[in-house]
């Protein structure tokens, strides 16, 4: 499915900070930045990465902060009324 079709149907640009812990250094925190077209409020994208990022990645989480915004509004899209030939 192509980015328009899943803005068409809801989805929505999704940006996750998540803070974790470095394995090696359990005292000092990195930040990840993951981005994704995802449907709000449940973003079964995004968990679905923390699913795997628990189960498969030794850094502990420590907290995730989610931006969603609607880069395409219902006024976006219109349909033309006017046809013109150039050549």
């Amino acid at each position: 499915m192509s980015n328009l079709e899943k803005q068409l149907l809801g989805w929505r640009l999704t940006t996750a900070e998540i803070y974790y812990f470095l394995p090696d250094h359990p005292s000092i925190m990195q930040r990840f930045t993951w981005q994704e077209y995802d449907k709000s409020p449940d973003f079964p994208q995004l968990y679905r990465f923390l699913e795997f990022w628990q189960a498969s990645l030794d850094g502990k989480l420590h907290s995730v902060e989610i931006m969603s915004a609607d880069l395409l509004h219902r006024g976006d899209i219109e349909l033309s009324r006017d046809l013109a030939w150039l050549h």
